[in-house]
């Protein structure tokens, strides 16, 4: 589907009750909550003993563990990540967590976000003597780590020293020998929370994962924030603490899963915020309201409340699609949207259709769409946007097209309504949609919108 790619998920846990909860099993269930963020590999790595144990592949979570891998990685400590893979990313080696032995013991990373120095970064410790395995920035940390450690052993000031060189978006889990850690940008861009499951502490990127494995939210890591868990329990340290933040929109608009909450703020009110806003700005008489699965449908929800309009779930989503080892012909390739979405023609044929989805990137799929629609019998279709129209890259661990392939930045909203062929084409405004996560502390990044991008970009 023409949508940005996911980023990555992080999970992690400090278990105080072996003889009741298995760690890896934990974090397996962890990461199936947040497989949405990273489809691409999987991998988990536990502290046992005086060594890390770690097992990972590339694919969904079902195609790298089984029962038998799992019960092989035993300890109290571990950490677990799914990815997805930014170009030229996907292969094994690049794989996370990463681990290393230095001065300190055994340590191991699982990060989520994207460093904007990371070249000038690996240059430096290239000429220091490390030779990198990997091209992801979660080696350079590590390595970082390493140097700091070198010079001072107390992880928490090692840490605020990486963190201080470091740029960009990330959250990060970091496990030693006897401590489960949590680091946020001091932006706050990429989210990452902490939870307890019994006498047990929980981080994950999301709160649905907590759902799952029946663990309380206890708080978010703050920005510039690192989080120390051991087992003495939990202690906090502020790094860094910048004047402003810059959370990223599109957590809400469409990465993070609708049952997760963010900095306060609850993902699902956050989208059905943006349709009810939307209505009070693009009022249509329509016969229907539907939404684009899954991201558009609470927005679809809460445009169709606002005005009184019929709700409907217009399309049937094909959940089983997955991966496949098939390459399709031109044909199929053509079909691509129609093998996920199957339009209900009989809610469709003759109505006049108010159509919402949570964005439009390149347009090619929206085009798709919307010709599925039509041969479904639609007499009218007004396409509403649930975020601005996205005119420049991401840099901060999002994979977005290069700006010509955007159409909103070579198109007018005219000009993209004359080519997806609808009736009628209306995006939230930047100001309604920073109003739609009731509740965040935070304030919020939206580059892809203005290309204001919180820090300066090489």
């Amino acid at each position: 589907m023409d949508k940005f790619k996911e980023e990555c998920g992080v999970f992690g846990i400090f278990n105080n009750d072996e003889d009741i909860l298995k760690t890896s099993e934990i974090i397996y269930f962890g990461l199936f909550a947040l497989q949405h963020r990273g489809q691409e590999s999987a991998g988990i790595a536990i502290h046992n003993e005086s060594k890390i144990k770690c097992h990972k592949g590339m694919g969904l979570l079902p195609n790298v563990f089984d029962e038998s891998i799992l019960n092989s990685l035993k300890g109290n400590i571990g950490i677990g990540h799914v990815k997805y893979s930014m170009s030229g990313e996907n292969c094994l080696e690049n794989t996370q967590p990463i681990s290393t032995k230095n001065i300190a013991g055994n340590i191991a990373v699982a990060y989520n976000g994207n460093l904007i120095n990371a070249g000038d970064l690996r240059m430096d410790l290239e000429k220091m003597g490390f030779i990198f395995q990997t091209t992801t920035d979660a080696e350079v940390i590590i390595a970082l780590l390493s140097v700091e450690m070198a010079k001072n052993d107390n992880i928490e000031e090692a840490l605020t020293e990486v963190m201080g060189n470091i740029q960009g978006a990330y959250a990060v889990t970091i496990m030693t020998k006897d401590k489960l850690i949590a680091v946020r940008d001091p932006l706050g861009m990429r989210p990452i929370t902490v939870g307890k499951l019994r006498n047990s502490y929980i981080v994950a990127s999301e709160t649905c994962a907590f759902d799952l494995v029946g663990a309380e939210f206890i708080k978010d890591v703050e920005p510039g924030e690192i989080v120390i868990i051991d087992k003495d329990g939990i202690k906090s340290v502020q790094a860094i603490k910048e004047e402003k933040t810059a959370a990223c929109i599109f957590e809400f608009i469409y990465f993070a899963r609708p049952d997760s909450v963010i900095d306060g703020a609850n993902v699902y009110d956050a989208r059905f915020e943006a349709g009810r806003l939307l209505a009070q700005e693009c009022k249509i008489d329509a016969d229907i309201v539907i939404g684009v699965p899954d991201s558009g449908l609470p927005s679809a929800q809460g445009y169709a409340m606002e005005l009184g309009l019929p709700y409907s779930e217009g399309f049937i989503k094909n959940r089983y699609i997955g991966r496949t080892f098939i390459q399709p012909s031109q044909f199929m390739r053509e079909r691509s949207v129609s093998l996920k979405l199957n339009p209900l023609k009989k809610l469709i044929n003759g109505k006049r259709v108010v159509m919402l989805d949570d964005s439009i990137v390149r347009g090619t799929t929206s085009k798709k769409i919307v010709d599925i629609l039509r041969k479904a019998g639609a007499k009218e279709i007004h396409f509403l946007v649930a975020s601005p129209p996205i005119r420049c890259c991401c840099y901060f661990g999002i994979d977005t097209p290069h700006r010509k392939h955007l159409i909103a930045d070579t198109h007018s909203v005219e000009e993209i309504k004359e080519t997806l062929g609808v009736d009628s084409l209306h995006y939230i405004s930047l100001e309604k949609l920073i109003q739609t996560p009731v509740g965040a502390k935070l304030n919020f990044c939206t580059a892809c919108f203005d290309g204001s991008y919180p820090m300066e970009i090489g």
